[in-house]
């Protein structure tokens, strides 16, 4: 591993070991503490985190730092450096994180230049993917920029969660005179001068498109040559995004409106991205209940945008010198798990026989565009007349948002779901870049993940392609290693829900689909099971649904793979998936 280039040496002072961590070196400072490189027992490398003295005396900081870590702790390992250890009660207090061995954003931008095609567009997915993790967690980041996206292999980390904070957190500053940011990727509502204004998740969709516009063009979009005029221009001035291009341009300008409620939420925006839905204009974000929200306080008479713009102004004057700690991290837990023979997880299972190698080979699915009329995926009945309704239509079920997450996955590499394969039956399912599940006979396979039971009720949003035809992509779930449990089949045709189990396969009911979908073309899928049905979305819109026994299980796992039910096509069968998003309602 070469650090060598952002590693500085240790200083007077430094202490040289941390519990079981030896120091190495110095990865930056910053108003909060300082960052150590150092080295577990095991000789791996880790990054610390280590507070200031001066801070360590003030109760109201440790409750913060307490709550930061506990924040931290929640946000999925993929978006961010793993938090691996903390001593709280240490004097001063620290924290342990994965230590990702890659350059930052800037750091690129500013050697090799802008970022070009598929490398700006998996930029962009990966910091919106990052974000949907964390905002998922409860946690609004505040310092997004280039400097905390690190390029590490397989997916962009998002990381320095020393200044991240709480939704509950609605203020703009920690204090009265801190504010935290830097002023070039600061949206337009960081900038007030009313007291209590509240920083909602729109802030980090604002620094989003900040940052992929640096990305982009090696300038940022409200480029001014001081920061009270880049503040100038984010409050009054349209953004340059000369030289980005389509379609992400429309998503970047769209993420820099003015309104934090014109923005998209991360999860929208990543979507977006993906092509599997168009823009929804729900709020930006709708805090959990137990999270107290403010409505920003109406500005008095004689106090318009003027005044307020100076006030700005002002207060940027006064901090454009306030340091941020960059904080650089690792994530050395991800590629090269152990190949899975068998489950040992949630999962690695197949059935049927095959006769030739299964194809291994991989590559991230093309998005699907959709006609721009395409019918529903679902047949309406025939409408009554007019003049003799027999009965009230049901209305269609609108697809649920937010929910408390479970389980957030990109796969785009080994982690929450493992390699895994049977070679007698050359069923496998690898992740490289996307998660390939193949086999080459009729049968099932699935791929090992998590072993977590879910709960009624819930959803399962996941991007997958049909590689192949006569594959189609499965989504089990209330899932039990031993009695079994029921199944969602996406084919090219049809997708139908039906019971997985030794004695019993019926199939509960099958949903036509008006536009079938096309091989190696990715689609969004959401299965959503609440009150007693399982219904499903399909690039956002609704599919059908059917309904489930009543003596049917209620919780169980939640596992990916592949079903292949004709063999009158030429093997190898196989699906891929993406970006899995599981959640409770």
């Amino acid at each position: 591993m070469d650090t060598a280039y952002r590693v500085s040496p240790l200083r007077r002072g430094d202490p040289e070991r941390l519990g079981e961590y030896w120091l190495t070196g110095r990865l930056g400072s910053g108003g909060m503490g300082v960052v150590y490189l150092a080295t577990d027992r095991d000789d791996n490398y880790v990054a610390i985190k280590l507070v200031h003295a001066a801070l360590s005396g003030d109760p109201e900081f440790r409750g913060r730092f307490r709550s930061e870590v506990d924040r931290a702790r929640q946000v999925p390992s993929f978006c961010t450096a793993e938090v691996l250890d903390a001593d709280l009660d240490h004097n001063p207090p620290y924290l342990v994180v994965e230590y990702v061995d890659g350059p930052s954003l800037a750091e690129v931008v500013e050697e090799r230049g802008p970022l070009r095609a598929a490398a700006l567009n998996s930029l962009a997915v990966g910091v919106a993917t990052a974000l949907t993790g964390i905002h998922g967690a409860g946690v609004i980041h505040r310092d997004l920029k280039p400097d905390n996206v690190l390029l590490a292999p397989g997916s962009p980390k998002v990381i320095d969660f020393g200044i991240a904070r709480a939704f509950e957190a609605t203020s703009q500053h920690t204090r009265t005179d801190q504010m935290v940011g830097t002023v070039a990727y600061m949206a337009p509502e960081r900038f007030s001068s009313e007291p209590g204004t509240p920083l909602t998740a729109a802030a980090d969709v604002f620094a989003w498109g900040c940052v992929v516009a640096y990305a982009g063009t090696g300038m940022t979009p409200f480029h001014g040559d001081s920061p009270p005029a880049t503040a100038a221009r984010i409050l009054t001035q349209p953004p340059h995004l000369g030289g980005l291009p389509e379609p992400l341009r429309g998503l970047v300008e769209l993420s820099l409106s003015k309104n934090p409620e014109d923005r998209p939420t991360a999860r929208e925006l990543l979507d977006m991205l993906l092509g599997d839905r168009p823009p929804r204009r729900t709020p930006v974000f709708s805090p959990p209940p137990d999270f107290p929200y403010e409505e920003p306080a109406p500005v008095p008479a004689g106090r318009g945008r003027s005044h307020r713009l100076l006030a700005a102004l002002a207060v940027l004057l006064v901090l454009a010198g306030v340091a941020t700690v960059a904080l650089v991290l690792n994530n050395h837990g991800g590629v090269g798990n152990p190949l899975n023979t068998g489950a040992t997880r949630g999962g690695g299972t197949a059935a049927g026989a095959p006769e030739s190698p299964a194809d291994s080979s991989t590559g991230a699915p093309a998005p699907e565009t959709p006609p721009p009329t395409a019918p529903a995926d679902y047949t309406e009945p025939a409408a009554e007349p007019a003049e003799e309704p027999e009965e009230e239509s049901s209305p269609v079920p609108v697809e649920p948002t937010g929910g408390e997450p479970i389980i957030q996955d990109p796969l785009n590499q080994p982690g929450q779901w493992l390699d895994s394969e049977i070679r007698e039956q050359n069923a496998n399912c690898f992740t490289r870049g996307v998660m390939k599940a193949g086999r080459v006979d009729r049968g099932t396979y699935q791929c090992v993940g998590p072993d977590e039971r879910i709960e009624d009720d819930f959803g399962v949003e996941v991007t997958t392609a049909l590689q192949s035809a006569g594959s189609c992509a499965a989504i089990w779930f209330h899932w039990d290693p031993k009695a079994g449990g029921q199944v969602l089949r996406v084919c090219q045709d049809e997708m139908s829900i039906a019971a997985d189990k030794a004695d019993d396969r019926r199939v509960y009911g099958r949903i036509k689909l008006g536009n079938r979908i096309a091989l190696r073309k990715s689609t969004r899928i959401h299965l959503v099971v609440r009150e007693g049905e399982a219904q499903v979305f399909r690039g956002g819109k609704f599919a059908g649904s059917v309904p489930l026994p009543d003596s049917g299980p209620d919780e169980g796992q939640v596992l990916l793979g592949l079903s292949v039910e004709a063999v009158d096509t030429d093997p190898p069968y196989t699906v891929t998936f993406a970006n899995v998003d599981i959640r409770s309602f």
